[in-house]
């Protein structure tokens, strides 16, 4: 009975320590260019100063241009891959 025990607090343990650990950050595979400035295997928000806002996506994942800086305020264009964009009313560009 001693061994069931032990057997069985080791793989909840082991359970437990799988959950706990966290996942790597994942990034779109390629090159996301917003006014001129590449960023290889972008993720995340990038704010922008200039107007109009330039993306060219050439990563594998869809890249998002919102109205105001942070991400935030409503999508104003959608850029897939392979796809590029000037936005007169954008000020970030969001991509995972």
């Amino acid at each position: 009975m001693r061994r069931f025990a032990l057997t069985v607090g080791s793989l909840v343990a082991a359970g437990m320590l799988a959950f706990a650990v966290p996942g790597s950050a994942v990034a779109a595979d390629g090159v996301l260019v917003v006014n001129d400035t590449a960023y290889e295997e972008p993720s995340g928000c990038y704010d922008s100063d200039r107007w109009p806002l330039s993306v060219s996506n050439h990563t594998d994942s869809v890249a998002y241009v919102f109205s105001e800086p942070g991400c935030s305020g409503e999508v104003t264009e959608v850029v897939y891959p392979g796809d590029s964009t000037v936005s007169e009313f954008g000020n970030s560009v969001h991509i995972d």
